[in-house]
């Protein structure tokens, strides 16, 4: 090279600065794309230790984004003045102080981790002890007129269970035979009350009345991703919906009992035929015709072969209006759930036998276990096979002086046993999956 030769350069295009951020971001959402479809056939290999460095792989990349997460917000928390920062209210000392004992930090670490000094979890430490309702450092405890073990009992279902309202864990405690209203857990778990959303009956040009188990079923269908979303950036915005970004899912509601009465996997979205054979596939399984399939005008129900089927099979479909919020509530409601409670538990499996499994779990746990606010607490399995409800059997009742004519929180019942019976809480999870709970409650002896 001569003395005064430069290296060559390169040509950029014109305003390229301009455009650096977006291509960032593009750049970033290809990998993850790339990422997802490369990773895609190691979770459906035959080889175990390849579908095991797949989930670890995964699971690498969900701790490594909540880190960069925490990071973020974090640094915004450290632009704050540090004598304008909010403080931590007694409960939060107290579980800053739990974290603390199980990660074996130091008193430096912690401060750290929480946006605090040394000095401030020192003074905690020395206080820890403190009694009454002026204590620096608090354990969640809220006043009421029930023994501390019944508090104790729904802290700990929330702790275990953190996915569940305050409505649900007073139903679920309910069917166990420890009747508490509401409000009751609400002030226990000292959180606001969250509304429960109505369940709407569908409507469409007439409506429609289930008057008894199989006699109106509703179907949808839905995606469900395995990652964490569709965005990306750039047109049409979103990634394909399709395997192995994500799985489609057709399911079937009975309206009069809630029951859900199966699913099925799709890797794209189904066709016609493809609707028309899951539903006789469930006509099989329950052995018994619905007089009405409620759906709402998609093309693969909005045509004529599934209405053939359908006259064929004697069964009346009845379609929401387009636009109208609420017009196929039921099954809609019952997909939010699946998602809230099931699907979302579970991180993004791309194998087809691992997702089938964990919505199998999901679908008997919510028929066998999970209490159904319209149908006053009872399961779908209760009232499709027209059981006895389990929050209609005798109860236990905590309150040692209790009168056992006084009436309790909703369903009232009979008192099983002594007023003033202590018992312990047993919760088991269905599948060993931590979102599936199943609640029972054993006297204490």
């Amino acid at each position: 090279m001569a003395k005064h030769e430069h290296p060559p350069r390169i040509h950029l295009p014109r305003g390229w600065p301009r455009r650096v951020k977006s291509a960032v971001l593009h750049v970033i959402a290809l990998g993850q794309y790339t990422v997802a479809y490369t990773r895609s056939w190691a979770v459906n290999g035959r080889v175990a230790r390849v579908r095991l460095k797949a989930e670890n792989d995964h699971l690498r990349q969900q701790v490594g984004l909540l880190t960069e997460e925490i990071r973020i917000k974090d640094a915004r928390m450290k632009r704050v003045d540090p004598q304008k920062r909010p403080h931590y209210v007694p409960t939060e000392r107290m579980a800053i102080l739990e974290l603390r004992a199980a990660r074996g930090w130091s008193a430096q670490q912690t401060a750290e981790a929480f946006l605090v000094t040394a000095a401030t979890i020192a003074s905690w430490i020395k206080r820890v002890d403190e009694g009454g309702s002026d204590a620096l450092v608090q354990i969640r405890e809220p006043i009421n007129k029930f023994p501390d073990f019944v508090r104790y009992a729904v802290q700990r279902l929330r702790a275990l269970c953190p996915s569940l309202g305050k409505a649900k864990i007073a139903e679920m405690l309910c069917r166990a035979g420890l009747h508490l209203g509401t409000t009751t857990v609400g002030r226990i778990l000292k959180e606001p009350p969250r509304p429960t959303p109505a369940e709407a009956a569908a409507s469409s040009d007439r409506v429609v009345t289930a008057r008894e188990p199989n006699h109106v079923w509703h179907v949808d269908l839905t995606t469900v991703p395995t990652g964490a979303g569709f965005w990306a950036p750039w047109v049409p915005f979103a990634l394909p919906q399709c395997w192995p970004f994500c799985w489609w899912l057709a399911v079937v509601i009975d309206h009069y009992s809630r029951c859900a009465m199966g699913f099925s996997v799709f890797s794209r979205r189904p066709t016609s035929l493809a609707a028309r054979t899951f539903l006789g596939t469930m006509i099989a399984r329950a052995n018994a015709t619905p007089k009405y399939v409620i759906c709402d005008k998609d093309s693969i129900f909005w045509c004529e072969d599934f209405k053939r089927w359908c006259r064929r099979k004697r069964i009346r479909p009845r379609y929401g209006a387009v636009g109208q919020h609420g017009s196929i509530a039921v099954i809609e409601r019952f997909i939010r759930t699946m998602k809230d409670e099931g699907t979302r538990r579970v991180l993004g499996p791309q194998r087809g036998s691992t997702f089938r499994r964990a919505l199998d779990h999901f679908f008997t746990w919510y028929n066998a276990y999970r209490p159904h606010a319209a149908l006053e607490g009872s399961t779908p399995n209760e009232v499709y096979l027209r059981l006895q409800p389990a929050n209609r059997r005798p109860r236990i009742e905590p309150g040692a002086r209790w009168p056992r004519r006084s009436p309790c929180a909703g369903p009232r019942t009979l008192i099983a046993g002594q007023p003033g019976d202590r018992f312990a809480l047993e919760v088991d999870f269905y599948g060993g999956a931590r979102h599936l709970p199943i609640v029972s409650l054993k006297r204490a002896a």
